[in-house]
């Protein structure tokens, strides 16, 4: 039986990709979307300031904009929620409704850090939803809380867990150039971004330095634990990119590795995480590895795999850490925001956590 399940700010980047991502998906019904004040009660394709690369849905014609109401939500008989709201509009609807039974798949950032709510890649660490049991215990909910990771985190630590597993891997350098949706659609203004480059993003390298050993550690006891034997550097900036977040990263590893047993560790990379769940979102290889000197590149890569999967290339050697050095690129508002949400809601459909 399909789940009914909910977009909290449809109007968005991110809840657009939510919206275009349930509209016919197999196991979920798409039976309530919320808007702005302003927004509630209009219909969804005459307020929505439409950006994905198609056409809106001819499905969602006679969907009306709802406001933002616990009541209302529970009336409608939602099983999950998927969160496309700003962190501090967020953080106390998502718990209310927690608290209520409501499943919530969350992208905002608040409680991502918290060791008994689950911070999901499923290719990565699906075995994290053990915890939610606990955490329902713990807060005394009834329902739970799952996160979304950090976009460039998402991306980031995907390319890795192949070699944090084959290798093992003791330090890791990322720079990344991020693409403009991932700012918003009011985000950056085109005369500040035009023959231009932004060195700093708001609190994104804390992110992607703390979420990545959370992603990469292991449940313990009924909490997760970060991955200590990992450090991570990052150098997060703003570039006139439309989608797609590109990382140059370079990783000491444990073993030593020569540059073709990496690049066959990423190409041979089929997440035993989810393997037997036929789960609809995941795509066939999580990671697609190019050859070519002069790939990836956003414009070109961004979209396989329908947009979840990660291109690598540029794999050679490092000698300043004694490891690997290599670039990456992930569509950030798929891979790294509602496509992962997406995702992680069918894995808990699987685990029937949902």
């Amino acid at each position: 039986m399909k789940r009914k399940v909910a977009v909290l700010g449809a109007t968005g980047i991110v809840g657009q990709r939510f919206v275009s991502l349930l509209v016919n998906h197999p196991w979920f019904n798409l039976a309530l979307l919320t808007g702005s004040e302003r927004s509630a009660g209009k219909k969804y394709t005459e307020s929505v300031k439409w950006v994905l690369e198609k056409p809106i849905p001819e499905e969602l014609e006679d969907y009306v904009l709802e406001p933002l109401d616990v009541d209302l939500i529970l009336r409608e008989g939602i099983d999950i929620a998927f969160i496309a709201l700003p962190a501090d509009v967020a953080q106390q609807i998502e718990v209310e409704l927690a608290k209520r039974g409501i499943v919530v798949v969350s992208n905002a950032s608040p409680m991502r850090m918290e060791p008994d709510i689950p911070l999901l890649l499923p290719e990565v660490n699906a075995e994290h939803v053990e915890v939610v049991e606990y955490q329902r215990a713990r807060r005394e909910w009834s329902g739970y809380i799952v996160k979304v990771p950090n976009c460039t985190t998402a991306i980031l630590t995907l390319s890795l867990k192949p070699l944090v597993d084959d290798f093992g891997v003791k330090r890791v350098i990322a720079s990344s150039m991020q693409a403009l949706s991932g700012a918003g659609l009011t985000g950056v203004p085109s005369v500040v971004i035009l023959d231009n480059l932004i060195p700093y993003i708001e609190g994104e390298e804390e992110k992607v330095e703390s979420e990545s050993l959370k992603i990469l550690g292991r449940v313990l006891g009924n909490e997760i634990a970060l991955n200590t034997n990992i450090v991570v550097s990052a150098s997060c900036h703003r570039v006139m990119v439309l989608e797609g977040h590109t990382i140059a990263v370079f990783a000491e590893l444990e073993e030593k590795a020569t540059v073709e047993e990496v690049t066959r560790s990423m190409e041979l990379f089929a997440s035993n995480k989810i393997r037997g769940l036929n789960l609809p979102t995941a795509p066939s290889k999580p990671i697609i590895v190019r050859r070519e000197v002069d790939r990836p590149q956003p414009r070109l890569d961004r979209l396989e795999g329908g947009g979840m999967s990660v291109v690598v290339g540029r794999i050679r050697a490092d000698k300043a850490l004694g490891g690997v050095k290599y670039v990456v690129l992930g569509h950030n508002t798929i891979r790294g925001a509602a496509g992962t949400g997406v995702l992680i809601a069918e894995l808990l459909v699987a685990k029937r956590l949902a």
